[in-house]
């Protein structure tokens, strides 16, 4: 498991009540909260969060919630982040059927039937439980069958921890997860494997002279053959002008002519 981020002090025990969610919106009706964002405020409770009946964007990141009872009541939450907190189960997720995104890196689900109450969730395509960057995981992250348990149970996904893993790009990332594995040192090495060999056969990278190119060779004879030819003409040119300012003489460069 990943070293987790540091959680807020929970001094005061922070609950959510009335005044935090009006303060924090600009909102007087809580049923007309669209978006909150109560990241790292030391929450230990969910309060009175589950009467935003119309929320549909949740910061909660960074707190010390344990359950996330209240927001079984928020049917359009679309996006929730409940990154970093303390959070042993999703089951009340279940009921939000528009959920299509959710980070719940960096907390304490164990393993992956903890996910199974957002088997249910049809529109839910964005899910993340470990974020490297930030260094937050989960315990069941750390299973090596982590990666097909997620896509057995929740086939609907388009991207895992950050990685596409359907639809254009996927390719990509599997092969860099394909590569990641091949690379790891085996815990029982066998002794009768086949020793890795190169992809490219002996000779490969070196430098072969450069072959004289017929095509090339005529078209330079071309070009240069064209490039004489209006060298010519250019003198030819300046010849013809030079006659006619030597005919035309004196009186001539005084003459008008219209066009």
């Amino acid at each position: 498991m990943e070293p987790q981020g540091e959680k807020p002090v929970e001094a005061d025990g922070v609950s959510i009540t009335p005044q935090l969610l009006k303060s924090h919106s600009g909102e007087f009706a809580l049923e007309s909260i669209l978006l909150l964002k109560l990241r790292g405020l030391g929450l230990v409770e969910l309060g009175c969060l589950g009467e935003c009946l119309g929320l549909e964007w949740l910061d909660l990141s960074g707190n010390a919630l344990t359950q996330l009872g209240p927001l079984a009541s928020l049917r359009q939450l679309a996006v929730l982040n409940v990154a970093n907190n303390r959070l042993t189960g999703l089951e009340p997720l279940a009921a939000c059927e528009n959920l299509q995104s959710l980070n719940a890196a960096g907390n304490l689900l164990a393993t992956p039937g903890q996910l199974q109450c957002l088997a249910g969730l049809r529109g839910l395509e964005y899910l993340r439980l470990r974020d490297p960057l930030a260094r937050l995981s989960n315990p069941l992250c750390a299973s090596p069958s982590y990666w097909a348990a997620v896509r057995e149970l929740l086939p609907g996904l388009k991207v895992v921890d950050g990685e596409r893993v359907t639809g254009r790009g996927s390719e990509f990332y599997q092969l860099c997860r394909d590569l990641d594995s091949s690379s790891r040192p085996s815990s029982s090495p066998d002794p009768g494997a086949a020793e890795a060999q190169p992809w490219v056969g002996p000779g490969y990278w070196e430098l072969w002279p450069t072959r004289s190119s017929s095509i090339v060779e005529e078209a330079c004879r071309q070009f240069q053959h064209t490039l004489q030819e209006c060298h010519d003409l250019d003198q030819q040119a300046g010849d013809s002008l030079a006659q006619a300012q030597q005919t035309l003489g004196p009186a001539g460069s005084t003459s008008s002519f219209i066009f």
